[in-house]
C-alpha cells in the first residue's frame, strides 16, 4: 500500500514524520491493521519480530490523540522497553503530543498524568496508578498493550490480564490493541478482547532456521550451508558471521555462560581495538571496578559482550547501545534480552533449549525459541537472516527440527487463578470499590482470559479462600458485623490498613509480615532483624543457597540472632533452608548499607551489580512500606525506618546520611568529603568554596553547586573566559564555543 492510499486517514503532518525515517508504505500485516484501528476497533495484531507491530499502535494513538482529543495509554512488560516506546513517540512531540513514560513510585498517583496525552508505563505502574486514579482510567481512549503474549508467564503475565481486565470494566467504551508475537491462540485472545484478529508469518527479512550438526547447517527450506570447524560450533558459527560483516546473537542458558564465551570469543579476535571505541568504553567504565564490568569491558575492546540481569544497568544500555551503532559483533546473552529491546542480528544462535528450574533441566518453550530466531535479519542491511540451533547427534537434529523449527508456538494460558496471585488484586478491587462484594468479585473475574478459557472452574473457592484471609488479617471487614457475613451480596469494605496495603503495591501476605516484624520490635540494635523483614516477604525474590553457605549462614544467625524479629526455625526442618535463604539476601542489603563495593560483594554472595542493584530496589520499597505501615502498628519504628530506607536509597553508614542527600553527591563523594572534615551541612557552609572543590570527586563546579545548596545566599565567583583573538587557530574557537554551548542549562552552573 503505498501513501497516497492512506493519506486521507491520518492527521497532516505525520506522513512527513514517517517519510523522514523512510516509511513511505506499509508493510503486508500493517496494511490489513492500520485501517482498522483507525477506524477505532479493538485489535489483536500476531505478528513476527520486526514485522511493524509498533507502526500500527503509533498511528493509532496519534490519530486518538489528535482527531479525538483522546489519552493514550501504552503498556509494555519491561523498563527498558518503556523508554524505547517513549524515544520512538517523541517524534510526534512536534505535532503538539504530550508524551511521557512512568514506571517509579507505586505509592504515587502521578498527578502530572492529566498534562500527558500519551503515557508509557509498565503493567505493575498502570495497575498502580489504577488503584489510585480511576478516575484517569476513565479519560482514557485507547490502550495498547505491547507483547501481550506475556500473559503466558507466571510472574508479570497475571499483572497486565487484570489490568485490560479492569480498563474494560471501568471504561466500557475504551479501545484496545493488543501487539502479540505469534502464537498458537492469538484467535482466541482476540474473541476475549471483542476485537478483530489479524495474524500472519510475513517477515520484511526472510528468516532461515536451521540446525547445525558438525559443519553443515540443514535448514527447513531443505537447502544447506558450510562452515568451516574451528573446535567450537558457536565459534565457528560466529566467525563465519563476523568475517563476513555481519552481527550475531547467541543465547545460551546461564548467566556464568554467557560471561565465559564472551571472553573465550574475544581472546580468539586478533584485530586490535578501535581507538575511537576504546576511548567511548574508557568513559563507560570510568569508574569501575569490579572484575565482571571489567571483563566485559575487554571482551567489548574485541568486539564482544555478554549480556544478563547480574551486569548494572548503565553496563547492559551500552552493550546495547554500541551494537545497535555495529561497533559490538556479538552479543552473548541469556534469552531475556529476546524479550526485551529491538537488537536485530544477521544471525541467531541458540546454543541451549533448556534451562535449569525446578531442581533438574527442563526444555524451553516452543514460544520463547521463536522469539530468540526472531531476532535475525537486520531490516535494511540483510536480505535475509539465519537462525541456527547446536545439534551434537543426529538423533539430536531431528528433535530440533521437529520440535522447534517445524514446531508450533503454545498457546498462551492465563496464570490468573492462582490465588497467591489473586490476593493482591482482590484487596485492590474492594480497597478501590470496583467490586464490593462476592459476587462482585466474581463477575470482575469473569471478564479475564482465565474465565474466556476456563470458565469458573475454582473461582468461587479462590474469592472464599482470599476474602476469608484478608479478613481474618484485619484488612477487609463487613459493615455492622464482627463475623465474616457468607452471603455473595455481603458489604465488604476495607480497612484503613487494607487500603494501604492495596495503595503500596504490595502482597497482602508481605503485609503481614512486616505487620508481625513491627509489633515484634522491641527497643534495641535490630538492623538485621528489619532487612529479614522484608526479605522474608513474597515480594523479595531471594538468593539460592551454595554448599558451603548453610555453615556460614548459621553462625551468622547465631552471631546475630538478637536482632532478629522472628523465631529462628528448627534447624531439621524444610522451612530452616528457606530461613536462611532469606538472610542470605538480608546480607546483601546490610553489606550495601556498610558501603561494601559490589566486588567484595560479588565473592561474598556470587552477586553481579544487576542483582544487587534489583534487591536494593526492592529492599527499598518494602523498607518504606514497613515504615508507612508503623503509623498504624508501631510508631516508634518510623525514625528508625526512615533512617534505613534512606541508607538502602544511597548504600551508606549512618554519619553521612546527610551528605547524600545533597544533589550531586553519590556515597564515594560523600565519604570523601567526610573524610576531609566536611562532615556536615554546617561544615560545608563555613567552609571555602575552593577548599571543598580540592576533595577528590568534587571539582569546582560541582563544589558551588554544593555550596548553593547548603547557604542560599552563596554567589558564585564570575570567572573571566578567554577571548579568541584574531589570528587565533580555528579548533580554539571551536572549543570555546563549545563550552558555551555545554553550559546553557541553569544547572550547568
Amino acid at each position: 500500500m503505498s501513501m497516497s492510499d492512506w493519506k486521507s486517514m491520518l492527521p497532516p503532518k505525520v506522513l512527513e514524520i514517517l517519510a523522514e525515517d523512510g516509511i513511505t508504505s506499509l508493510y503486508p500485516p500493517q496494511e490489513k491493521a492500520v485501517p482498522l484501528v483507525l477506524q477505532g476497533k479493538n485489535l489483536v495484531l500476531a505478528v513476527p519480530t520486526a514485522s511493524g507491530k509498533s507502526l500500527v499502535a503509533y498511528l493509532a494513538a496519534v490519530k486518538r490523540v489528535l482527531e479525538d482529543h483522546g489519552k493514550v495509554l501504552y503498556i509494555v512488560p519491561l523498563k527498558a522497553l518503556a523508554a524505547e516506546k517513549l524515544e520512538e513517540l517523541r517524534r510526534f512531540e512536534r505535532l503538539g503530543i504530550r508524551v511521557g513514560m512512568s514506571i517509579g513510585d507505586y505509592d504515587d498517583g502521578d498527578r502530572d498524568l492529566d498534562r500527558l496525552d500519551v503515557l508509557v508505563a509498565t503493567s505493575e505502574k498502570a495497575d498502580a496508578i489504577m488503584r489510585h486514579r480511576a478516575e484517569w482510567v476513565r479519560s482514557m481512549s485507547l490502550v495498547i498493550a505491547d507483547e501481550v503474549h506475556l500473559m503466558n508467564d507466571p510472574g508479570r503475565g497475571p499483572t497486565l490480564e487484570i489490568t485490560l481486565a479492569k480498563f474494560r470494566m471501568l471504561n466500557p467504551g475504551v479501545q484496545v490493541i493488543a501487539l502479540s508475537a505469534t502464537v498458537g491462540n492469538s484467535k482466541e485472545m482476540a474473541e476475549w478482547l471483542d476485537a478483530e484478529h489479524v495474524a500472519m508469518d510475513w517477515r520484511p527479512v526472510k528468516l532461515k532456521e536451521g540446525v547445525l550438526l558438525e559443519d553443515t547447517i540443514n535448514f527447513t527450506d531443505n537447502s544447506k550451508r558450510k562452515v568451516k570447524r574451528l573446535g567450537d560450533p558457536v565459534w565457528s558459527l560466529v566467525k563465519d558471521t563476523v568475517d563476513e560483516g555481519g552481527q550475531v546473537l547467541v543465547f545460551v542458558n546461564t548467566r556464568r555462560s554467557t560471561e565465559t564465551l564472551a571472553v573465550k570469543f574475544s581472546r580468539s579476535i586478533k584485530d586490535g581495538p578501535d581507538q575511537k571505541l576504546s576511548e567511548e568504553l574508557d568513559e563507560g567504565f570510568r569508574d569501575e571496578h569490579t572484575t565482571m564490568g571489567l571483563s566485559l569491558k575487554d571482551c567489548m575492546r574485541h568486539g564482544m559482550a555478554f549480556h544478563n540481569a547480574a551486569l548494572s544497568s548503565e553496563h547492559r544500555t551500552l552493550v546495547e547501545k554500541l551494537f545497535k551503532a555495529g561497533k559490538i559483533k556479538c552479543i552473548v546473552a541469556t534469552p531475556t534480552l529476546a524479550a526485551g529491546i529491538n537488537l536485530p542480528a544477521r544471525r541467531v544462535i541458540v546454543r541451549d533449549v533448556n534451562r535449569f528450574d525446578d531442581g533438574g533441566y527442563v526444555p524451553l518453550p516452543v514460544m520463547e525459541v521463536k522469539q530468540m530466531c526472531g531476532r535475525a535479519g537486520r531490516p535494511r542491511y540483510d536480505p535475509y537472516g539465519e537462525a541456527v540451533l547446536i545439534a551434537k547427534t543426529v538423533d539430536q537434529s531431528h528433535m530440533l527440527f521437529e520440535n522447534y523449527l517445524l514446531g508450533e508456538p503454545e498457546d498462551v494460558v492465563s496464570k490468573v487463578g492462582n490465588e497467591r496471585v489473586l490476593r493482591a488484586h482482590v484487596l485492590a478491587l474492594i480497597a478501590t470499590d470496583t467490586a464490593n462484594t462476592r459476587a462482585a468479585l466474581l463477575d470482575f473475574l469473569r471478564r479475564t482470559f482465565y474465565a474466556h478459557q476456563r470458565g469458573e472452574m475454582g473461582m468461587e473457592e479462590a474469592v472464599e479462600n482470599i476474602v476469608r484471609f484478608l479478613w481474618e488479617e484485619g484488612m477487609v471487614r463487613c459493615p455492622g458485623t464482627e463475623m465474616l457475613a457468607s452471603e455473595a451480596e455481603a458489604d465488604l469494605k476495607a480497612t484503613f490498613f487494607g487500603r494501604r496495603v492495596s495503595d503500596l503495591y504490595i502482597d497482602p501476605m508481605s503485609a503481614v509480615k512486616l505487620r508481625d516484624a513491627l509489633l515484634a520490635y522491641v527497643p534495641g540494635e535490630k538492623t538485621l532483624g528489619f532487612l529479614h523483614a522484608v526479605c522474608s516477604t513474597p515480594d523479595m525474590l531471594n538468593l539460592y543457597l551454595k554448599r558451603d553457605d548453610f555453615d556460614h549462614l548459621t553462625d551468622v544467625v547465631l552471631e546475630r540472632k538478637d536482632e532478629l524479629l522472628f523465631m529462628l526455625p528448627d534447624m531439621e526442618t524444610p522451612d530452616y533452608e528457606y530461613f536462611l535463604s532469606e538472610v542470605k539476601t538480608a546480607l546483601v542489603l546490610d553489606s550495601w548499607i556498610a558501603e561494601k563495593d559490589e566486588e567484595e560483594m560479588h565473592r561474598s554472595f556470587g552477586t553481579g551489580p544487576g542483582d544487587i542493584h534489583n534487591k536494593v530496589e526492592i529492599g527499598e520499597w518494602l523498607l518504606y512500606s514497613m515504615r508507612e505501615m508503623s503509623n498504624i502498628f508501631n510508631k516508634d519504628c518510623y525514625p528508625i525506618l526512615t533512617k534505613l530506607m534512606t541508607r538502602m536509597r544511597y548504600g551508606v553508614r549512618e554519619d553521612i546520611l546527610e551528605l547524600v542527600e545533597l544533589k550531586g553527591v553519590g556515597r564515594i563523594r560523600a565519604r570523601s568529603l567526610q573524610k576531609k572534615g566536611f562532615d556536615s551541612w554546617d561544615r560545608i557552609k563555613d567552609a571555602d568554596v575552593h577548599d571543598i572543590s580540592a576533595v577528590i570527586g568534587i571539582g569546582d563546579t560541582l563544589a558551588e553547586r554544593i555550596k548553593k545548596q547548603v547557604d542560599p545566599d552563596f554567589v558564585p565567583i564570575k570567572k573571566a573566559r578567554p577571548r579568541p583573538k584574531k589570528d587565533e587557530a580555528p579548533e580554539v574557537k571551536s572549543e570555546l564555543k563549545e563550552e558555551r554551548k555545554g553550559q546553557t542549562k541553569l544547572f550547568d552552573f
